[in-house]
């Protein structure tokens, strides 16, 4: 039977350890701040980005890889008889698996494109189940099987503190931003059927935090959570309190916290706070 490698983006929130265990090839994704070109996990860290963000004359731009990076790893890969299982973000942030798609095409290596749906530590979350199962001996079709089920059993809420990014990357007009700004109005968003949902808007912190405890509570009530992820851009306080409202509930629960990458920062902003977690 073939080796199965994976492949997955950069906006996917593994860890260090967890790429090297898993063997995972990551292909990145690239912002250009200011004229200048950083490629994600290369040249630019996630924690390095926000201040490069705020200081920007402009909003940053991003990118999705392009297609020759796929085809070159899908071809490296393949090279010993292996196939590829390519993960990746969902379509309807990134074109991103449009390119993967297209190399796939390209390559002679046998190639699997699968949209996660999702991003981020979600996407990790389907990820390492993926690689549990290849490394068990399942194939790429048990492995999508596996993905789907935590894609069912995921959950990703995202807290917008401003709405400064969305309106200069144009996905909300400037007057509406405006007016938005002078009520200081907060919003939450879910992830789910791979798009975004508005599910909350309000005035103020207040507001974000009414919406924090409900989602804590349903954790609650909820099937048992295996997994957790907070990821940000540069909102500690946040954070902190995020974090302390999951233990108050799992207290033994490992949750990855982490920055964000900048491709999902630029879009969300600074002081955007995400909860991502799956269920039994």
């Amino acid at each position: 039977m073939a080796k199965i490698k994976i492949v997955c983006d950069s906006s996917a929130g593994l860890t260090d350890e967890e790429i090297k265990k898993y063997d995972i090839t990551i292909i990145p994704l690239s912002v250009m701040i200011d004229g200048t070109v950083y490629i994600e996990r290369e040249t630019i860290t996630n924690d390095q980005f926000p201040k490069m963000m705020q200081e920007a004359h402009s909003l940053p731009k991003t990118s999705q890889p392009p297609i020759g990076k796929f085809v070159d790893a899908f071809d490296k890969l393949g090279a010993d008889g292996s196939e590829v299982l390519c993960v990746t973000m969902m379509a309807s942030i990134s074109g991103t698996v449009h390119a993967a798609e297209q190399a796939a095409a390209l390559t002679k290596t046998k190639v699997t494109v699968y949209d996660s749906q999702t991003t981020d530590r979600g996407m990790a979350f389907q990820i390492i189940e993926a690689a549990k199962v290849i490394e068990k001996g399942g194939s790429v079709n048990d492995a999508i099987k596996r993905m789907k089920y935590v894609l069912d059993h995921s959950k990703l809420y995202l807290a917008i503190d401003t709405l400064d990014n969305l309106v200069a990357g144009g996905r909300i007009n400037k007057f509406a931003g405006g007016l938005s700004k002078m009520l200081n109005i907060k919003i939450m968003l879910q992830v789910y059927g791979g798009q975004i949902h508005i599910i909350m808007k309000g005035r103020g912190k207040k507001a974000l935090h009414k919406e924090w405890d409900r989602i804590i509570e349903e954790m609650k009530q909820g099937p048992k959570v295996v997994a957790a992820g907070i990821s940000d851009v540069a909102a500690d306080s946040e954070v902190a309190r995020l974090k302390d409202k999951v233990h108050s509930i799992y207290p033994n629960l490992n949750i990855v916290v982490r920055e964000t990458v900048p491709i999902i920062a630029t879009h969300t902003g600074m002081g955007a706070c995400c909860l991502l977690y799956y269920t039994e």
